[in-house]
């Protein structure tokens, strides 16, 4: 989208991250909400609004990092702020996913054998892997993926893929808005 703050762009009456917040609130104890610009704005949500704690920009992974650095349970859920449609099962099903597999991370997967699809930042992570990703990040490690094969990851397969469409464009955005 640009320059724009896809979070802020409306949609179906609100900001798109208000689509984020209802349905993943009834979710968890607790909400917060990672910015690196517009935080007055997103503050108006009622949640403690964080930036990144690395500087530049620096991911995915910086957005994590900083989750993490302020995560008051052992787990901690993302989902992105172009994403409305999040399933309202997502925490209940990849926190199974994570307990059934004793690992340090569950992701979302969609899909087939041919078209299977993994959703990196729809993710439950435990609060003990802090101290590995900040290593990581601070030798330069950007990349979701290689931090991933670094860990012990559960795939939680979900059938409705419609359910972690995010919206990329304005075009996109339009669409989607009028149905």
């Amino acid at each position: 989208m640009g320059t724009v703050d896809k979070g802020l762009q409306p949609f179906r009456g609100a900001p798109m991250v208000s689509h984020v917040v209802e349905r993943m609130a009834p979710q968890v104890r607790s909400l917060l909400i990672n910015a690196n610009q517009n935080q007055a704005t997103y503050a108006v949500l009622g949640w403690p609004v964080w930036p990144d704690a690395m500087p530049d920009f620096a991911g995915p992974l910086a957005g994590l990092q900083t989750g993490l650095m302020h995560c008051a349970s052992p787990y901690l859920v993302t989902a992105p702020c172009d994403s409305p449609f999040l399933p309202a099962d997502l925490v209940e099903r990849l926190t199974r996913g994570l307990l059934d597999a004793g690992a340090d991370l569950a992701v979302a997967v969609t899909g087939d054998k041919k078209t299977r699809q993994i959703h990196p930042v729809f993710c439950l992570v435990s609060v003990s892997v802090l101290p590995h990703l900040t290593e990581f990040l601070q030798k330069g490690g950007r990349k979701v993926d290689a931090w991933f094969a670094s860990l012990k990851v559960a795939e939680v397969h979900f059938s409705d893929e419609a359910a972690f469409q995010n919206i990329n464009t304005l075009e996109e955005l339009k669409k989607l808005d009028t149905h």
